[in-house]
């Protein structure tokens, strides 16, 4: 079944990266966006996010990448109405319009923008 195994690769990776500090150097690749250019990009902290959320320190994931905290929580919805979907025989479909499209790219365009400038520091990791 397509999202039981989806949600296994997930928690997986999830226990990996709680396992595995991200705040400790050599674990993981640099960001080649923040290495080359010192922008940085929607994901930056979103490892060290996940490490916070694995060990259930929300507020320290707020503050290493809100957005992908957003994600999180929003991808926990999807597989959850999947999951139930699956168990009644129904499909699964997730269809966005393409004014949705644009929308979800301006808001992670918003934030990618306003983490690097200086009123938006909050949001950096």
């Amino acid at each position: 079944m397509a999202p039981v195994a989806t949600l296994v690769g997930v928690v997986g990776a999830f226990v990996y990266v709680g396992a595995v500090d991200p705040n400790e150097a050599g674990h993981y690749p640099t960001c080649p966006l923040l290495a080359l250019t010192g922008i940085l990009c929607p994901g930056c902290g979103g490892l060290r996010s996940a490490h916070a959320v694995a060990h259930g320190d929300l507020v320290t994931a707020l503050g290493a990448n809100a957005m992908a905290v957003v994600g999180y929580a929003a991808f926990a919805v999807f597989v959850v109405v999947w999951i139930t979907r699956a168990v009644r025989g129904r499909a699964m479909g997730v269809r966005l319009t393409r004014v949705q499209w644009w929308v979800l790219g301006g808001v992670f365009a918003v934030f990618s923008v306003v983490r690097n400038l200086p009123f938006g520091s909050a949001l950096a990791p």
